[in-house]
């Protein structure tokens, strides 16, 4: 399915974060939202999800659901957001427990746990795995409801470097399967080099759309050593698309922390 921004804005208590957000990701598309801190990333994604109404424009869906589809829009978080004295399996069958009968439940759970890699862990509890184990049970999840549009609120950063690198090599696999629309929140350059077919950049508060970057490479090249020369070149394309709003971001939170003499 097509997920469509049509002039999106939104503000907290008067404080504009969102502004004039018109955009559209394509069905089967993966698409990474860039920007500096506060540029309203995180919010674009709520709205997305539904659980902010903005104040101005609306989000639609267009297009047909997956077979199977239980919920159309489905959340990745960056803090896991499991339930501790839940299994991996039974953190992975929430979602399914208003729709699905229990050998239904059952089937479907046995299947994305395997397409995880999580089949050995299915009866253990969140303490007793790692971070990067933990997200994986996170994204079992969402693949559970064959969800029509996956957000994904910076999945990974709260992962050390090697198991990130593990991770994104799985979730891309997984996406290659499934081609699932994928809106995807991250202040990573090289993250969203690897895993987006394109890249939406936002400007400071009041995010506004800064760019459009298309990564013309399939995903399944881009870490090829004679890639390497044109994957340098889209990230400094891309780096002198943000570096300017970054810049600006740091300077305006800078003078908010300065004393006031007097």
């Amino acid at each position: 399915m097509q997920l469509l921004f049509e002039e999106v804005g939104h503000a907290f208590d008067g404080l504009r974060v969102l502004e004039g957000i018109s955009l559209s990701v394509a069905a089967g598309e993966t698409l990474a939202i860039l920007g500096p801190s506060g540029c309203g990333k995180s919010t674009l994604l709520a709205i997305a999800g539904g659980l902010l109404r903005p104040a101005r424009g609306r989000v639609r869906l267009a297009g047909t659901p997956p077979a199977g589809c239980l919920n159309p829009l489905t959340y990745v978080f960056q803090d896991f957001a499991l339930l501790p004295w839940r299994t991996v399996a039974g953190n992975v069958a929430l979602a399914l427990e208003a729709t699905l009968d229990r050998r239904a439940r059952r089937e479907r759970v046995a299947e994305v746990l395997r397409r995880t890699g999580l089949s050995d862990f299915a009866a253990a509890y969140p303490r007793q795995l790692s971070g990067g184990m933990k997200q994986r049970v996170g994204i079992a999840r969402a693949l559970a409801v064959r969800p029509a549009v996956l957000l994904m609120d910076e999945p990974l950063s709260a992962l050390d470097a090697q198991t990130r690198e593990l991770l994104l090599e799985e979730f891309l696999t997984l996406w290659r399967e499934a081609r699932t629309t994928t809106l995807y929140v991250t202040h990573n350059l090289d993250e969203a080099l690897r895993i987006a077919d394109r890249i939406c950049v936002l400007s400071r508060r009041p995010g506004r759309i800064r760019g459009l970057l298309e990564v013309p490479l399939p995903v399944a090249e881009r870490t090829a050593p004679e890639n390497a020369a044109r994957i340098g070149e889209l990230r400094a394309e891309l780096w002198r698309m943000i570096a300017e709003e970054v810049r600006a971001a740091d300077r305006e939170l800078a003078s908010a922390r300065e004393p006031v003499d007097g």
